[in-house]
Formats: structure tokens, C-alpha cells, sequence
């Protein structure tokens, strides 16, 4: 099955769950190159508060490049240009989030994400995106708590990393 991309949703529902987080988006001509792409190809960029995606975009690549701005200290996003840093707990806290915020996107949820994930990709111990999420990411459900990014409940708090 083939990953969802941007082209796939409402590109302003993508827009409108971003700008809880002051993420905008800037669309990309077709078979241009992304800014910002650590990637390259069809995976989003980002710079600073801006996410630059294509139609092509997968849409997890979306959200995992805009989590890392999300998890990311002000002092990052201020300089913030393709390469988000951060180290292996922040990695796992962005991959976390992304899964969470799956759900405000009408056409995608979290168990689309999980599935796509898998088919990009993604690797975990546990041999798949949705054993790690229920079975092994308690470290990362911790580091997203600890910085006031969801509640216990795994809401999203709507807030930036301070």
C-alpha cells in the first residue's frame, strides 16, 4: 500500500493543525526541490516555522519534521534550517507525537500512521511502528509529559517546547 501524501487530505486541514503550533505550510511546485528536506525527494523541510511540502509529500514526513519543531528548545527553532539535531529520547518523543497528532487530520489517523510508517520505513525493536507505540514507548510518552507537550491522557497540549 502506498504511503498517504499531502495531495491525498485537505492540505488546509494539515494548515489548520499546524497553526495551533505557529507551523505554516509552504506548498512546493511538483519535481521541485524541497527546502529544508533532510531527505530529499518528496520528504517535508522545514525552516524555522515554515514546513515545506509537495503534493508527493507523505504526510508523516509532514508531521515528524513539524514534531521536531514542536519538541525542539526556542533557541533551536529560532535557527532551526533541514537539520532538526535533537538527540535519541527527542527522536523518539517526535515519532510519538506525530503518531498522536495523526487523529486531528481528517483522512488520516493514528492507525494509517502507524501503517505508513512501517511501509516508509521506520524501525523499532519491537519490529513494527504499533508494538513500539503500545509496547516499548513509555520513554518517549514520559519526555513528551515532562515538557508540557500532552497530558496524561495523551492529549496534545497544543503548546511549543520551552
Amino acid at each position: 500500500m502506498a504511503v498517504l501524501t499531502c495531495g491525498d487530505i485537505q492540505l488546509d486541514d494539515l494548515q489548520a493543525l499546524l497553526a495551533r503550533y505557529d507551523l505554516s505550510i509552504q506548498l512546493i511546485e511538483d519535481d521541485q526541490p524541497i527546502p529544508g528536506s533532510w531527505f530529499g525527494d518528496s520528504e517535508a523541510g522545514i525552516i524555522k516555522n515554515c514546513l515545506y511540502v509537495r503534493m508527493d509529500t507523505p504526510v508523516h514526513s509532514a508531521l515528524h519534521e513539524s514534531c521536531h519543531y514542536i519538541c525542539m528548545d526556542d533557541q533551536r527553532r529560532q535557527t532551526l534550517n533541514t537539520n532538526a539535531a535533537g538527540d535519541y529520547d527527542e527522536e523518539n518523543a517526535v515519532c510519538y507525537l506525530q503518531i498522536l497528532l495523526a487523529d486531528f487530520i481528517p483522512g488520516f489517523n493514528r492507525q494509517r500512521m502507524l501503517s505508513d510508517m512501517d511501509e516508509w520505513g521506520y524501525t523499532f525493536r519491537l519490529g513494527s511502528s504499533r508494538n513500539w507505540f503500545e509496547q516499548d514507548a513509555e520513554d518517549a510518552q514520559a519526555w513528551l509529559l515532562k515538557y508540557q507537550l500532552i497530558t496524561d491522557t495523551n492529549a496534545p497540549l497544543w503548546t511549543l517546547r520551552q
